[in-house]
């Protein structure tokens, strides 16, 4: 969709009219989700010094380096107006005092489910939500500024939703607001190079991919990591996502399921693609996202099964 100014300049006008802005993204972060959450947070500091600006959430653990989270008493919601940014639907935000502040805005680019809150501005065909923030900023018409803190945060959330531009939701307006960040005081360089890192048990998990990966005659691929598997690699389940992508390099592959065995409850699965829309199966199975990369869940073995069957019949059916 087109950039909604009018709509932007409705966010615009409520921030002025809050002294206390808190801020929160969905759980289990990625670079998006803290770039724009952190992103905005800086601008608003920058250009209203006088209000009190939070970013909350969980431990970001390996992503510690991009940003840190505040700590927020409970009665400081009580006057807030609360913004949760790249958070589909409420179950996934992080932190449930959300609903607890006194008005509510999502901004996000994943399909509009459940649009929650008193305001939703949702761009479905923004390479990111740290991209829509940069619109934000442009429709504040000079009212809204940025610094090197700020540009850093939601370069990262782009470089990362993009993964590094490769993906089809990159447009020539995602290059633009790329290259008008790059001019503030910070190192994309350095950035680029913290997100490409991985730890060693990271890049023997993804070892432990190409060993373990099924791929059927159509291009439908799967594999399942067991808990014993990130125990023996010395790593989280955090840190499994450093190869959710590690299958879409075998050229074969057209999509693929990847499921993390959690400590306790269900399987962690994440679905991506280049090419078949998987984000339907994906709510079919306590989860959702975007066409090409989705997130869901698994209880047992059975609907791991039964997930993965669904997946080699919508490649089947899929032509280039």
């Amino acid at each position: 969709m087109a950039v909604n100014e009018a709509r932007l300049t409705e966010i615009i006008k409520t921030i002025q009219a809050y002294d206390t802005i808190i801020i929160h993204r969905h759980e289990h972060p990625d670079p998006d989700a803290i770039g724009s959450q952190g992103g905005l947070a800086e601008m608003l500091k920058l250009s209203f010094p006088e209000k009190k600006v939070y970013a909350v959430g969980a431990d970001i653990g390996n992503l510690g380096w991009l940003n840190t989270m505040d700590t927020v008493a409970d009665d400081v919601y009580q006057n807030a107006l609360v913004i949760v940014t790249d958070t589909a639907n409420t179950p996934r935000i992080c932190d449930q005092r959300f609903s607890t502040g006194k008005a509510l805005i999502k901004i996000d680019h994943h399909p509009n489910d459940d649009p929650y809150g008193d305001i939703t501005y949702v761009d479905v065909d923004a390479s990111s939500c740290s991209e829509i923030i940069v619109d934000l900023f442009h429709a504040g018409h000079g009212l809204l500024k940025l610094n090197g803190a700020a540009a850093r945060l939601l370069y990262a959330g782009i470089v990362g939703d993009t993964g590094r531009f490769l993906y089809p939701a990159t447009t020539s307006k995602t290059f633009r607001a790329v290259s008008e960040l790059v001019t503030y005081d910070f190192s994309p360089a350095d950035v680029s190079q913290r997100m490409n890192e991985i730890n060693l048990g990271q890049a023997r998990l993804q070892s432990y991919v190409f060993n373990h990966l099924q791929v059927d005659d159509h291009g439908a691929a799967w594999v399942i990591i067991p808990q014993a598997a990130l125990k023996e690699l010395g790593i989280s389940n955090d840190d499994a996502s450093a190869a959710v992508s590690t299958p879409g390099r075998l050229r074969d592959v057209k999509a693929w399921l990847e499921f993390v065995e959690n400590p306790a409850g269900p399987y962690r699965g994440q679905l991506r693609s280049k090419g078949p829309v998987i984000n339907e199966l994906a709510k079919a199975h306590d989860g959702g996202g975007h066409p090409l990369a989705s997130g869901a869940k698994a209880k047992d073995q059975a609907e791991i099964d039964t997930m993965i069957q669904q997946l080699q019949t919508l490649v089947a059916a899929w032509h280039d």
